[in-house]
């Protein structure tokens, strides 16, 4: 039996040239943080971040916000953040 697998996965082009810079920032190769992606999955019997679902508000403000509804409009940063009383 093999000791290695192939893995094979269809990324984003700049996704994948993004993420490559900050692997070899951290001094790994593709193939080391996904074989550590893969140990921490193994270890934690999950997904090793969380992952969060949209509520409703969250899912309307966003469907809003792509359709251009319900949008307000600042002159400033400081009449922006004089609004949300910062």
């Amino acid at each position: 039996m093999a000791k290695t697998v192939m893995i094979s996965a269809q990324i984003d082009p700049k996704l994948k040239n993004s993420v490559e810079r900050v692997f070899k920032k951290l001094g790994l190769t593709t193939t080391q943080a996904i074989v550590l992606f893969y140990k921490q999955v193994d270890s934690q019997n999950r997904l090793p971040f969380e992952v969060k679902r949209p509520n409703a508000i969250t899912k309307k403000t966003l469907a809003d916000a792509k359709a251009r509804r319900n949008l307000e409009s600042f002159d400033s940063t400081d009449s922006l953040f004089k609004s949300l009383g910062i």
